[in-house]
């Protein structure tokens, strides 16, 4: 009799860790795909297309495989500011189409990097540590940029200045 009961308790045992396990398996799963559908980004969506898109009325649209050329050396220098003067490193990625516009920029590194280094000297710290400020120096870099490729080759060349690090301390 006895042994009877130990036996059942053992087996109670063991369907309640059985229960327990796939409980837990149940609530992390069901976790994260609440996670995944709740806080996903809609801007990370997956954009769901019906039939064939048009870019009728669109300005600018670009065709050809996006080409990234990186600037060798990170770009540090001293920022003025009201409170106190900064150090600013930014790391720079070229954005262009077509590997015509890839070579021209290769070969113009130095002249690119002379009008980065140019436009940078420009900034001050209480525009860099905002984000917009960010945006407006890598506009007129990319502006400048532009126009530098413009005479020199013929062609603006770049399409996009890309900050792909940014620190300021």
């Amino acid at each position: 009799m006895a042994e009877e009961e130990l036996k059942m308790e053992e087996g109670g045992k063991k369907s309640k860790l059985v229960i327990i396990i796939i409980a837990v398996v149940v609530l992390i799963v069901g976790g994260g795909a609440a996670y995944y559908f709740l806080m996903a980004d809609d801007d990370n969506a997956i954009p769901v297309v019906v039939g064939k898109p048009t870019v009728q009325g669109v300005e600018g649209v670009k065709t050809g495989t996006a080409m990234y050329v990186a600037m060798p050396r990170p770009f540090v220098f001293n920022v003025p500011g009201t409170n106190r003067d900064r150090l600013v490193e930014i790391k720079v990625q070229l954005m262009m189409r077509g590997s015509d516009n890839e070579e021209q920029s290769k070969m113009h590194i130095p002249l690119i990097e002379g009008t980065l280094l140019k436009i940078f000297s420009t900034a001050n710290a209480d525009d860099l540590a905002t984000e917009a400020g960010k945006i407006a120096i890598r506009d007129s870099a990319l502006k400048e940029v532009q126009k530098t490729m413009l005479v020199v080759s013929g062609n603006q060349t770049v399409e996009e200045v890309l900050f792909t690090g940014f620190v300021m301390q």
